[in-house]
């Protein structure tokens, strides 16, 4: 038990050392000083904690107690009076702090203990105070079991792998004869130390075995604190779990009797929406496609009697393209120009000679004029230009236009898909009107 004891201390030390070692303590003394001067005094008395020292040294023939960073004494006494009236007097002083923070350090004369500074390697850090006592012989010109001695470790860097570190050493007879006087006053000190100004030096002189042994009833108290602050914290996390599963489990019991109902209100909505998605399909398609209808009146009125097509062909962006030959095809431009619902015509590659019938074959692309929804219907085609034609005399001009009527009526009528249909499948194929009266004209006037 006692090498676990002495192990957990080791590791409680080092832990120590590292906090010290780190700029954390300054800088929560820094904070906590600036947040306490935010405080009112009263409060900050009724609430301030933490240790209180006190100093007491032997001056003369008087003992003189202080607080530790004042001048002025608190008591003095001497050592004429009683030992029962010294011992009232440094009671009554000592009586203002409370017990659990008090601490008291008896001050040595700095001629009585002898400081040394000492460049020690890393690995005798964890055993400070058993190594250096191992080298008092060496370090100092007493024996060993003639002194008291306390070491520290100094914040000062020292070379690679090593630290620094200060012995102080006293004389045993001396030290122990203060401490048994102030034993018997009822003063039992925690530390023995060295003045430095007003405050202490920061070197424990005093004998591990006759450090006295503290309860911290406030430490008890807080752990205790903390221990049913965690139960509480537990206890208020499994009632919330445990409240949030019953309201899991009634809100699946009405979420299954409301199943049936979310699922019939569910399907009759999917139909509806299917339905009135499919009707406005079709609103839409039949609102965005051209009609077919009035481009081929507004072809058949504006191209002359001697001009036939061969192809024809609209999608449903509403893009025209249509093949054929004419006498005279640079003309076509002008003759649609103007149409109420063939708009942008323009020819697509050269213009060339039919060897066969001797006329101009041409390709041309046009844009059908698509009415916008709630817009007034037009005519279906203004009037055609007076054609010059007249009527051919009878056993002239028959045979002619019958042979012109032959291929009109041998041709057939594809479908080309244009690279930016959106869907290429309804691009509507029709044969031209104007080609078939024109055939119908010239199969009359053959017979």
């Amino acid at each position: 038990m006692t090498a676990l004891q002495d192990a957990s201390q080791l590791q409680l030390e080092r832990l120590r050392r590292a906090w010290r070692g780190s700029p954390l303590p300054g800088f929560f003394r820094w904070w906590g000083g600036e947040l306490s001067a935010l405080v009112p005094v009263r409060w900050r008395h009724a609430f301030g904690g933490g240790q209180r020292w006190y100093a007491v040294e032997r001056k003369e023939d008087a003992w003189v107690l202080r607080r530790v960073g004042e001048s002025l004494p608190l008591a003095t006494a001497d050592d004429i009076d009683g030992a029962e009236h010294r011992q009232a007097l440094l009671s009554r002083a000592l009586a203002e702090a409370d017990p659990a923070d008090r601490r008291v350090a008896l001050l040595l004369p700095a001629g009585q203990v002898l400081r040394r500074r000492l460049v020690l390697p890393v690995a005798a850090r964890d055993n400070l105070r058993q190594v250096v006592g191992f080298d008092l012989d060496r370090q100092t010109p007493f024996r060993t079991e003639d002194i008291h001695f306390g070491v520290r470790e100094l914040g000062e860097g020292g070379p690679e792998g090593r630290f620094v570190a200060e012995l102080a050493a006293t004389p045993r007879q001396s030290l122990d004869v203060q401490l048994d006087e102030l034993a018997g006053l009822g003063i039992a000190p925690d530390r023995v130390d060295v003045p430095q100004g007003y405050g202490l030096a920061g070197i424990d002189l005093l004998p591990p075995a006759r450090a006295p042994r503290r309860v911290d009833r406030r430490k008890r108290l807080n752990m205790a604190l903390i221990f049913a602050i965690v139960v509480l914290l537990f206890g208020a996390m499994a009632m919330w779990l445990h409240n949030r599963n019953q309201a899991l489990e009634t809100m699946r019991a009405e979420v299954e009797s409301l199943r049936t109902d979310a699922q019939r209100v569910k399907g009759l909505r999917q139909r509806l929406t299917e339905s009135a998605g499919a009707s406005g399909f079709l609103a839409r398609r039949k609102t965005e496609s051209p009609s077919i209808l009035p481009i081929l009146t507004e072809l058949t009125q504006r191209l002359s009697d001697d001009t036939w097509l061969e192809r024809f062909t609209v999608n449903a962006t509403g893009q025209i393209g249509f093949q054929g030959q004419s006498p005279q095809a640079a003309r076509l431009i002008d003759a649609l120009k103007g149409a109420s619902a063939i708009g942008e015509p323009s020819f697509q590659g050269t213009i060339q000679t039919d060897p066969t019938s001797g006329k101009e074959r041409f390709y041309m692309q046009a844009k059908a004029l698509i009415p916008k929804p709630g817009a007034p219907a037009h005519s279906a085609a203004k009037p055609a230009p007076a054609k010059a034609a007249s009527a051919p005399a009878p056993g002239s001009s028959a045979a002619p236009k019958a042979a012109n009527a032959a291929p009109a009526k041998a041709s057939t009528v594809a479908t080309r898909p244009s690279p930016t249909a959106a869907a290429p499948a309804r691009a509507a194929t029709v044969a031209a009107p104007a080609t078939k009266a024109k055939e119908n004209a010239g199969a009359h006037e053959a017979k």
